[in-house]
């Protein structure tokens, strides 16, 4: 049975977040706010919850493009190859915000990922997601939630997240209304940053 917790954005309780990286580290699936729309999402060093939800969104793990959830930009040499200070500075300029970033993936991205030669790196400016990848250890591989019904792409009601999912996934963190817009995607994998799909994220940090 797929558990329905409270969690407050402004002051995220500790044992709620230890409740949730219990589900994470058991390989469960969780449904968690970010600051655009909620995330499905697993811990990275888990097959068979990756595999999880590469069935549910109807991929291939090794073609699926999941972003990685970061606590900050430390995380970032542990997946991500050397990069120029000139996208250093961009991603200190954008991070924790609605961002995604493509960056060129290195050796240590977990086998599931080892043909992929670029990796969609996200650090939400939510304390839920940032407190659950920092008491985790490690980041989470996560990917958005999207509502069959292409009016509405995005589900942003938590208690309708959860009947919808509850077969679904481990546990629904309800963290308040999330929003229906998606982050700005934004490739910097090569010589120029390129934006691949525009979203909440302001395009002025370019």
């Amino acid at each position: 049975m797929s558990q329905f917790i409270k969690i407050y954005e402004d002051k995220p309780n500790e044992a709620a977040i230890k409740k949730v990286v219990d589900v994470l580290k058991n390989g469960g699936l969780v449904i968690y706010p970010t600051d655009t729309v909620y995330g499905l999402g697993c811990d990275i060093t888990n097959t068979k919850a990756l595999e999880r939800i590469a069935k549910i969104k109807g991929v291939k793990l090794e073609k699926a493009n999941f972003s990685f959830i970061c606590h900050d930009l430390s995380n970032l040499s542990d997946y991500v190859k050397q990069i120029d200070t000139a996208t250093f500075k961009l991603l200190k300029r954008a991070l924790p915000g609605p961002y995604t970033f493509i960056l060129p993936g290195n050796n240590n991205l977990p086998k599931e990922f080892k043909k992929k030669t670029t990796v969609g790196i996200r650090i939400p400016n939510n304390a839920i997601a940032l407190e659950i990848v920092k008491m985790l250890g490690n980041p989470i591989v996560s990917t958005s939630i999207r509502d069959d019904d292409d009016v509405i792409e995005y589900t942003t009601d938590p208690e309708l997240i959860f009947e919808k999912w509850q077969n679904r996934v481990d546990m629904v963190i309800d963290g308040g209304y999330g929003d229906n817009m998606g982050s700005t995607i934004i490739d910097v994998s090569g010589h120029e940053p390129i934006v691949v799909r525009e979203g909440k994220g302001s395009l002025d940090i370019l």
